[in-house]
Order: structure tokens, then C-alpha cells, then sequence
């Protein structure tokens, strides 16, 4: 504890990162004071505990001995660490306040109605953090606390409060209030509004279900700030605004406004800083703008805005921050650099445009941009060198040009960015070297991503870099078939990735010792050798390794438990899996995707399982596994993916999968499985979308429960022993395929299905392809297949369809080979159709002429002498998020051997 003299009347008190002021006055007490002070927190940790960051926080119990601070006005705990206890009802009783704040100090329960008793407060801020859970039953309380200058509720959850602004209103004195992630119940406005002092309004983050609750707020017309981001709210802009002149802070941000911006809002003209960003706005940014000349930010981001930017912009000339990322400009982007290469330029820190469909070539005008600190413009179409004057942006920090048509090479001048930190250029066209003569001036870079380019890497061996990177992404680039070894002195690298890189190094003994410090490292799909070192402690949670796809050897390596993300497939890796699972069973695994196929591993599938129930994805196929499948596996609660395909894996399946109730993905394909395809699995596996059990022992009937799982796209039960009939569902093409609207590719061919094509087929809208030959489908052709205008490939052939082809551009675009083999007439078939729609002289529908034997990659076999009928809906699916990540792993695909 500390005391200081601070100039004035008062006196200041400092307990680390506290700081107390109260009156001279108080001098002679000074020393009983500062011994009570001893005793106001009964436990906040040694000194070590408050090294770095956290030196400044505290926490424990507050004593009440505070009190004795008779004088005390000033009083600031915030950005501490209480460790959710609820605000003390003493600190009501410290009248004499007229600051208090408690923002962030890790507060949590009911805010005390006592605080409104501090009558002469002026100050009052009790932001939290969301998982302090800090909440106001009333806020009647409020009321006392007329002399009111300042308010912060961010984060306190008012949604009981339904007299927030009744009681707001009873505070005249009120300048800035911010009720940010409040969740605020709908209240009615009041009918003599009294907040003519109010300048700064925050009430974003509620998600306002009404938005006439805010109409109050168009009174407020000596409002200077108002942020209304983030609440959902629809519609047009809100005329209201016309009249608030007095605006210079407007956030409309993360909104769904789907209007156009109106007229008049241009003539808000003291607005500096403007966020309309991420809304549904539409239309073109009027040349008006121009008219915004207070203007010092303007961000436009993620509209459905169009059309180019105003040349009177470019009269903005006290802008510094420019965001039109997601807009579709559809511009030349030379065209926008002389926009602003005039007043722009001397003031400009930030321009974004990034995916706003440019196109062009970057000119030497960008040198005129001096001061940039900013320049985001990936995503678009630029294409050309880029230009020598690169090297003028002397104040640049972040340079991102990634995902363009940048071709040439990186220019000498590029080197001379000594403020840079990030640079990203990856996904273009750019060629040649990436060398010293670039990278040695740049001594503050962080981030440094080159990626798929045909650039080569080329450093000296004895090179040691000026810059500390954290984040290098080198992917696809020549960096020669040694590990580079000015790796060996980035020391805070936390994100590699050298994948594809030509590498045929072992991993040196210098590199081995970094798998620890990193987050994310990815050297896959090199030609590595030698063993995978062990790694038994990482020092962040959610870590990712991926060395697949090179020529590793030997046994499988010990992991950290904090690893999440371990790919080690398509390998030569041999031993036992027992050494990776089971090496230490006193840690739970924080492991999430498993991915071991294509490697040598063989022996049984270890009983392990146990410690590792964060596990969402397994890939152990194409080793050469051996025994049963371990009951063990069915304590994998969480599991989304399970592939044992193509081992020689023996006995039944384990009942106890049936509690794996997410699985989306079971492979057990091309084992020696044995027994009855268990019936619990159309009742555990309500989720499964793809079911593949081919080429195994399995016998009995296809139980009739498999028609429960409604969402199972791919069934793939070929090649086994079964017998009996197929269940009712697979007999013919269900109505329920119908439902599937997003739906873009359907093959259900080379089966034995019947019945006729649904009626509602045209109404799933967006099929681009369509296979239903070789069945025994009849019928006609439903005239509703002539709305499927997305369509570019179907074949009907070989059924037995009737009838006359609907008429439609769509349907006689196709050629005669889509429906031979039918009893078919009229375009694109030479056969003509009768009055009562049969064909003239009929024949075979069109001959043996043009047939297709089609059978593309989803194509689903067969069992011994008879195919089983299902519904396949693979391709270009529309999965949900779960299935679209797990799938990434997934080397399913469906055999179509022994047809």
C-alpha cells in the first residue's frame, strides 16, 4: 500500500490497481486508515499471482471497515477479479461518492437496491462480463440518484426491469447512458420525456422484438451518439433520424435494414463517424455523400449494396476510414485509387475493400496513400504486377491481396514496409522469389501468409530473420527439401503451415521441441520421413496437428492431452494403436477428430476409450486391424463419425453404440462382420445420414426399424449374406424425397425400383441433376419436371415410362439417350405421339441406340443376386454444419466394384 499527495484538496490512496481519493481533512487519521485499509480484502493471493496482467487484480471479500472513509468521493474497483460475489450493500452507505465504479471487478448476483441511496453520485458504472451473471430485479432505485451524469449497464441483465425508462427518465441530469446487452423488456415511451441532457445513447445488443419501443429516441435531438447495433432490427432506416442533425456517432451495425439508404440521410452531414455495416441495404450509394463533410469514417460493409463509388467522395477530405468489404462495386479499381488520391489520401488510415468484386490493375497512385496504416482488399479480381510505389506506404501495418489475379513477381520495394505486421497475398498468381532482399527490413512483421502462389523461398542457411512471426503460412511454395532453418529462431510461433512444400526432410531435433509452442502446425502433404516424435505436453488447449499425406515411419507417438485436432493418416506407420491410446489413462483426452487411416497399424482396437469423450470424429480405416470391435467405443457420447472400413475387423457389432446417438457417418465396410444387422440402430441413429456395411458376413433380413432413420442419404449393404424381402421403404421412390428442396442432385439408378416418379417432383427447384434410369418405374413423366429450370444433366432411360414428354425448353434440351428404353413419345424422340398421347408405331422407345451404361461414383451395389433399393442422396448436398466438418475427414465413398 501506497499514499500519494495529488494536487488539490485530495488525497490520493493506491493499493496496487487501486486508487483512492478522499479530502485533507483526513490527513490526521491518515494512519488508522491505512491500517484499516490492510484489512479491507482478507485474501487476494501472493505477489507472484499478480505478475503481468493480473498484477493489477484483486479479490476476496470486501471489509466493511471502508466505511470509515467518511470523506471518500471516489472509489474505482473496476478490472478485478471477485469472483462473482454480489456487489456489497455497505458501499450504499458511502454517501459522500460521487464516483463509483465497478466495471469488470468480476461482481455477480443482484445489484443492491442500497446503491440508491449515494445521493451525490455523478458517476455510476457497473459493466460486466456476461459470465459474472450480474442482473436488477427493479431499478426504482435509480431514482435517488438525481444528480446522475454517467450510467453503464453493459452486460447487466435487465429483462425483469420493466420500468427501465420510467425510472431513466426521473435522471435530468443524465449525459451518457449505456444499456449494451441488456436484454430490455418492451416498454412504452413516456409522454413528458425529460433526457434533454442526454448526448451519448448505447442500447445495443438487446434484439429488439418491437422497434416502435424505440421511438422515444427520435426526441433526443441534442443526441451527439447513438448506437442501436445488433438488435435485429428490419425494415427501412427510421425516418426519425432525419431531424437528429446533432449526430456525429451513428451505429446501425448488424441490423437486417433491407431498404434502400434514403435521400435524406445524406444531409446528416455532421455525422463522423457512420456504421451501417452488415445489414440487407440495397441500392447505390448516392453521389450525395459528398454532402457528408464532417465525415471521418463511413463503413458500408456486408450490404447488398451496388453500383460504384460517388467521384464526390472523394470531396471527404477529413475521412481516415473507408469499409466497403462485401459490396458489389463492380469497379476498376484504378478508377477508385483516383477517387481518392487527392485530399483523401493525406488523411486516409484505413480502406477496405475487400470482396466487392473489383477488377483492374493496382497503379503507381497508390503511392499517394502516405499515411496508410490499412489496406484490405482480398477477394476480388485484381489482376497485373503489383506496383513498385508499394513501397511508399511507409505507415502501412496491414497489407491483405490475398485471393486475386496477381501475377509478376513480389517487387523489391515490398521490402521497404518497415511498419508492417500483417501481409497477406496468398491465392494469386505471383511467381519467382520470395528472398532476404523482401523480408530484412521488416522487423515488426507478425503475420506473413504467401500461400498458393509458384513462388520459391529462398534464404540463405545462416539467415536469421529481424521479425518475431506468430502466424506463417508458406502452403504450396518451393521452400526446398530441408525444414528452413531460420524457423529455428521464431520463438513466438504459434501458426504454421508448410504443407505441400516439397519437403523430404526427417523433422530435426530443433523442430521436435517447438511441437509444444504451437496452436496450429500442418505439414501435410510433404514427403517427411522418419517417426513422429512424441508430444506430451502442449501449452495451448485446442491445438491441431496434421502431418498426413507423407512417409512417416514407425510407431505411433505419445500426445499432449490438450491436443484437439490430430491428423496422422496416409502414412507408413506400423504398431499397435495401445501405444497412442492407452499410454496415459490418469488425463481425459480433450481430443476431438482422430484421423489414423491409410496407414500399417495393426492388432486389436484397444479398450481405451474411456478417457477420450470429447471424440467427435474416428478415421481408422485401411489399416490391418484384427478382432472385434470394442464395446468401449459406445462411451463416445459425442461421437459424429466412426470408419473402421477396410480392416479385418471380426464378430458382431457392439450393442453399446447404440448410445453413440449423434453418429451422422457409420462406416464398417469391407470387414468380416458377422451376425444380423441390429434392429436398435433405425431407433439410436435417428441423425445417420450415411450407413455403409458392404462386403462383410452380416446375414438374416434388412430390418424393417432401418426406415426410422428418415435422414439416411447413403445405405450401402452390398455384398453381404442377407436374404428376404427389402423393407416397405425401399420398395419405390418415397414422396419424402420430394421435401427436399435444396436438394441438387438425385441418382437412384441401377436398382429395381417401382411405382411412379412423385408429382411434386418440379417442386424441388433446385435439382441440377436427376438419374432415375435402370428401374422399373412407370407412368408418365410428371409435367411438373418442366419447372426444374436449373437442370443440366437427367436420364430416365430404361424403364417402363409412357406417354409424351412434357413439353418444356428444359426437357427437349436433353438428349435421346435420357429416355430410351421406354414407351415414350414426342421431342427430342423421333417417335411422334398419338391424339390420346401414345406413340405412333410403337416400338422400343427409341432403340438400344444411345443407351449409356452410366454409373458415376455414388452409384450403390448390389448383394448376392438382388440389389437393394434405397434412396441415395449424395453429391452436392446441402449438410448441416456438424456433417459438413465431420465430412471433410471422410473417405467414404461407395464401391462400385463386383457389379
Amino acid at each position: 500500500m501506497q499514499t500519494v499527495w495529488a494536487p488539490g484538496l485530495l488525497m490520493k490512496i493506491a493499493v496496487d490497481g487501486m486508487e483512492l481519493f478522499v479530502t485533507m481533512r483526513l490527513a490526521m487519521y491518515l494512519s488508522s486508515i491505512l491500517e484499516t485499509l490492510d484489512h479491507i480484502f482478507d485474501d487476494y493471493g501472493s505477489a507472484a499471482e499478480f505478475e503481468g496482467s493480473e498484477r493489477s487484480k484483486f479479490g476476496g471479500k470486501m471489509n466493511p471497515s471502508l466505511l470509515m472513509l467518511k470523506h471518500l468521493s471516489y472509489l474505482d474497483l473496476s478490472n478485478n477479479a471477485f469472483g462473482g460475489i454480489p456487489i456489497p450493500k455497505f458501499l450504499g452507505s458511502i454517501e459522500s461518492l460521487r464516483y463509483l465504479s465497478l466495471s469488470r471487478a468480476g461482481f455477480g448476483g443482484l445489484v443492491p437496491y442500497q446503491l440508491g441511496n449515494l445521493s451525490s453520485l455523478q458517476y455510476l458504472n457497473l459493466h460486466a462480463d456476461i459470465e459474472d451473471d450480474l442482473s436488477v430485479a427493479n431499478l426504482q432505485w435509480l431514482s435517488g440518484l438525481s444528480l446522475l451524469e454517467h450510467l453503464n449497464l453493459d452486460n447487466v441483465n435487465l429483462r425483469k426491469a420493466s420500468n427501465w425508462l420510467q425510472v431513466l427518465n426521473t435522471l435530468p441530469s443524465l449525459e451518457k447512458l449505456v444499456l449494451s446487452s441488456c436484454q430490455l423488456p418492451p416498454v412504452p415511451s413516456p409522454t413528458n420525456l425529460n433526457l434533454s441532457s442526454l448526448a451519448i445513447l448505447d442500447l445495443s445488443s438487446n434484439s429488439f422484438e418491437n422497434p416502435s419501443v424505440l421511438s422515444w429516441i427520435f426526441h433526443l435531438t441534442n443526441l451527439i451518439s447513438l448506437d442501436l447495433s445488433v438488435n435485429d432490427l428490419q425494415g427501412c432506416i427510421y425516418d426519425g433520424l432525419e431531424n437528429m442533425t446533432s449526430l456525429r456517432h451513428l451505429d446501425l451495425s448488424f441490423n437486417s435494414f433491407n431498404s434502400s439508404i434514403p435521400d435524406w440521410f445524406y444531409n446528416l452531414n455532421s455525422l463522423r463517424f457512420l456504421n451501417l455495416g452488415s445489414n440487407k441495404l440495397h441500392g447505390e450509394i448516392s453521389s450525395a455523400i459528398g454532402n457528408m463533410t464532417s465525415a471521418i469514417s463511413l463503413d458500408f460493409s456486408g450490404n447488398e449494396l451496388e453500383g460504384r463509388i460517388p467521384r464526390s467522395m472523394g470531396n471527404l477530405c477529413k475521412l481516415k476510414y473507408i469499409l466497403y468489404s462485401g459490396v458489389n462495386l463492380s469497379q476498376d479499381i484504378s478508377d477508385i485509387l483516383e477517387i481518392l488520391s487527392g485530399c483523401v489520401s493525406k488523411q486516409l488510415d484505413l480502406l477496405d475493400l475487400s470482396r466487392s468484386q473489383l477488377f483492374g490493375e493496382l497503379t503507381n497512385q497508390l503511392g499517394n496513400f502516405k499515411i496508410l496504416e490499412e489496406l484490405y482488399l482480398s477477394g476480388n479480381s485484381i489482376s497485373g504486377p503489383i506496383p513498385l510505389s508499394i513501397g511508399e506506404l511507409s505507415s502501412l501495418s496491414v497489407l491483405e491481396l490475398d485471393q486475386n489475379k496477381l501475377t509478376g513477381q513480389l517487387p523489391e520495394s515490398f521490402g521497404q514496409l518497415a511498419n508492417l505486421e500483417i501481409f497477406n497475398i496468398s491465392k494469386n498468381l505471383l511467381a519467382g522469389f520470395v528472398s532476404e532482399m523482401h523480408l530484412g527490413n521488416l522487423a515488426k512483421l507478425k503475420e506473413f501468409d504467401v500461400s498458393d502462389n509458384p513462388l520459391t523461398l529462398k534464404t540463405n542457411p545462416d539467415w536469421i530473420p529481424p521479425f518475431e512471426l506468430e502466424h506463417l503460412v508458406l502452403r504450396s511454395l518451393d521452400v526446398g527439401s530441408k525444414f528452413p532453418l531460420w524457423l529455428r529462431s521464431q520463438k513466438h510461433l504459434r501458426y504454421l503451415d508448410i504443407s505441400n512444400c516439397v519437403i523430404s526432410d526427417s523433422i530435426p531435433s530443433w523442430f521436435r521441441n517447438s511441437f509444444s509452442h504451437f496452436h496450429y502446425v500442418n505439414l501435410s502433404n510433404n514427403q517427411i520421413h522418419g517417426q513422429i516424435p512424441s508430444i506430451p505436453w502442449i501449452a495451448f488447449g485446442d491445438s491441431v496437428i496434421d502431418l498426413s499425406f507423407n512417409n512417416f515411419t514407425g510407431p505411433l507417438p505419445q500426445i499432449s492431452s490438450n491436443l484437439s485436432f490430430l491428423d496422422l493418416s496416409s502414412n507408413f506407420l506400423s504398431g499397435y494403436l495401445f501405444d497412442l491410446l492407452c499410454f496415459n489413462l490418469n488425463q481425459t483426452m480433450g481430443m476431438e477428430t482422430l484421423n489414423l487411416g491409410e496407414n500399417r497399424l495393426s492388432g486389436e482396437i484397444p479398450a481405451c476409450w474411456m478417457k477420450w469423450q470429447n471424440l467427435m470424429v474416428i478415421r481408422l480405416d485401411s489399416n490391418n486391424f484384427t478382432g472385434r470391435i470394442p464395446s468401449s467405443l459406445g462411451t463416445l457420447y459425442s461421437l459424429l463419425s466412426l470408419q473402421l472400413q477396410k480392416n479385418h475387423l471380426s464378430g458382431e457389432i457392439p450393442s453399446s453404440l447404440r448410445n453413440c446417438t449423434g453418429l451422422l457417418l457409420l462406416d464398417f465396410g469391407q470387414n468380416e462382420l458377422y451376425g444380423h444387422i441390429p434392429e436398435w440402430i433405425g431407433h439410436s441413429f435417428r441423425e445417420l445420414t450415411v450407413l455403409s456395411l458392404r462386403s462383410n458376413k452380416f446375414s438374416g433380413h434388412i430390418p424393417d426399424q432401418i426406415c426410422a432413420v428418415s435422414s439416411l442419404q447413403v445405405l450401402d449393404l452390398a455384398n453381404n449374406n442377407l436374404v428376404g424381402s427389402l423393407p416397405g421403404c425401399l420398395g419405390e421412390i418415397p414422396k419424402a424425397v420430394t421435401s427436399l428442396f435444396e436438394l441438387q442432385s438425385l441418382n437412384l439408378s441401377h436398382n429395381l425400383l417401382t411405382g411412379t416418379i412423385p408429382k411434386r417432383i418440379g417442386e424441388m427447384r433446385s435439382l441440377e441433376s436427376v438419374d432415375f434410369s435402370v428401374n422399373k418405374l412407370s407412368g408418365s413423366i410428371p409435367k411438373s419436371m418442366s419447372n426444374l429450370t436449373f437442370l443440366s444433366h437427367m436420364n430416365l432411360s430404361y424403364n417402363n415410362l409412357t406417354g409424351q414428354i412434357p413439353s418444356s425448353t428444359q426437357l427437349q434440351s436433353f438428349d435421346q439417350s435420357s429416355y430410351v428404353g421406354n414407351q415414350l413419345c414426342g421431342l427430342p424422340l423421333p417417335e411422334k405421339c398419338s391424339d390420346n398421347g401414345t406413340i405412333h408405331n410403337a416400338g422400343n422407345g427409341g432403340g438400344e441406340n444411345g443407351f449409356r451404361f452410366e454409373t458415376d461414383w455414388f452409384y450403390l451395389g448390389m448383394a448376392f443376386g438382388f440389389v437393394i433399393g434405397f434412396w441415395s442422396v449424395f453429391g452436392p448436398l446441402v449438410f448441416d454444419r456438424r456433417w459438413r466438418s465431420m465430412y471433410t475427414l471422410s473417405s467414404f465413398q461407395p464401391n462400385v466394384e463386383n457389379q
